[in-house]
């Protein structure tokens, strides 16, 4: 048995990983989302590993009896509260566990390829370009095959790639070695959707040298931003040579935002062109998880009046917690409903507009893909007006309830 038969998965890399053989390969597919192909399936032994470590091809998680604590938390260094996307969490988890002697295997932008992938960290300097967000699939591949199972190390990753990387660590019997972190996930965009946008962007900036996609400069309550550096700048900047290129002043040569119709998070947020997975087969919303740690933006009404960022970090396991607390970090026990307040609870539903968008990115700029996006939203909207007319008994005990001021 193999996974010879699994197509548009979760695309987490870890098959190719544990495969002895060598023959499984993770590519991009037709709609722009990784997934395995395996080159030469004379060579299977039928081991089954790829099955064993596979996250699609199971349901429920490889974490079991979570312990569930919740926190708001953020970096006591102001700079990196300021550079990072919420709180500064992350690279204070990362930082924290460099000294203890671990490696980090967290996700940089790769601007030659334009592309997200994983990579290892061993110093400070090293960890500073996983800061931030990145809002497109990650390649995993080239990173997982540097991580030596006898060595200890933190992995970062989106809850699917985390809970086959779970499973991967349980097969080989080496889970003490490892912390495991994910993030309240979204979902991952077409990488056709980021080709066309890097594209147009290009045509203002030149080739791509650096990419933020959680910047504030308008403040952390309105930080779906994206900052971008390009070889046509005025001054060039090595955003990754050293910690004061961390906390230095940010020049940027493109900015945009989705407050003002940012096309990539009009798109991204919308829902218009996820992972298939992410619409149908994602188990991993709200608060399951099967990492150590979580983490994300505390956007709830609790901190709505902090504009420095606050990340909720919510632990799943003894040894996330204890080693939480370790780092040199401001921590506030709240409730976990209080700290997920904003995120997903269910995965989103995939409109039928998807294969026009699709369709639409292979030949089309992205910015005409915008227009999609209107159509989308009054779709959406009318989906929702259809399904209250087919309950009228509930519609019209809502709107008693909202005129006579009853919960």
């Amino acid at each position: 048995m193999n996974i010879s038969n699994v197509h548009n998965c979760y695309g987490c890399g870890l098959c190719a990983i544990v495969c002895s053989r060598e023959i499984i390969e993770i590519e991009l597919n037709a709609d722009g989302f990784y997934e395995p192909v395996i080159k030469d399936i004379s060579r299977c032994t039928d081991c089954n590993l790829c099955v064993d470590v596979c996250s699609y091809l199971h349901d429920g998680l490889a974490l079991r009896n979570a312990k569930l604590k919740s926190y708001g938390a953020w970096s006591k260094d102001s700079a990196v509260r300021r550079k990072c996307s919420s709180g500064g969490v992350g690279f204070e988890l990362g930082s924290t566990f460099i000294k203890k002697g671990y490696k980090v295997c967290g996700v940089r932008y790769n601007a030659e390829k334009n592309q997200a992938e994983h990579y290892i960290a061993t110093t400070i300097e090293e960890l500073i370009p996983s800061i931030g967000s990145k809002y497109i699939q990650s390649y995993t591949v080239d990173g997982f095959r540097k991580i030596k199972r006898k060595e200890k190390y933190l992995i970062t990753g989106t809850p699917c790639q985390i809970d086959s990387f779970r499973r991967y660590i349980q097969k080989f019997k080496v889970e003490d070695n490892f912390i495991l972190m994910d993030f309240f996930c979204h979902g991952v965009p077409s990488k056709l959707m980021w080709n066309k946008y890097a594209k147009e962007v290009e045509k203002k900036i030149g080739k791509i040298t650096y990419v933020s996609w959680r910047n504030k400069f308008a403040g952390w309550h309105d930080s779906w931003a994206i900052s971008m550096d390009g070889e046509k700048a005025d001054i060039k900047i090595n955003r990754h040579e050293s910690y004061n290129s961390l906390i230095g002043e940010r020049e940027g040569s493109y900015n945009s935002r989705f407050s003002q119709g940012d096309v990539f998070y009009r798109l991204f947020l919308g829902d218009t062109c996820l992972g298939k997975a992410c619409y149908s087969k994602c188990k991993f919303k709200y608060d399951r998880s099967s990492a150590d740690i979580r983490i994300g933006d505390s956007w709830g009404r609790y901190y709505n009046d902090n504009d420095e960022g606050v990340s909720s970090v919510i632990t799943f396991s003894e040894k996330g917690d204890a080693l939480l607390r370790q780092c040199d970090i401001t921590l506030e026990e709240l409730p976990f409903e209080i700290l997920a307040e904003g995120q997903m609870k269910h995965s989103p539903n995939r409109p039928f507009l998807f294969y026009n968008v699709i369709s639409n990115l292979l030949r089309n700029d992205c910015v005409e893909m915008a227009e999609l996006i209107k159509w989308s939203s009054f779709l959406n909207s009318y989906n929702k007006i259809k399904r209250r007319l087919m309950n009228p008994h509930k519609t019209i005990k809502n709107i008693f309830r909202k005129f006579s001021g009853k919960k």
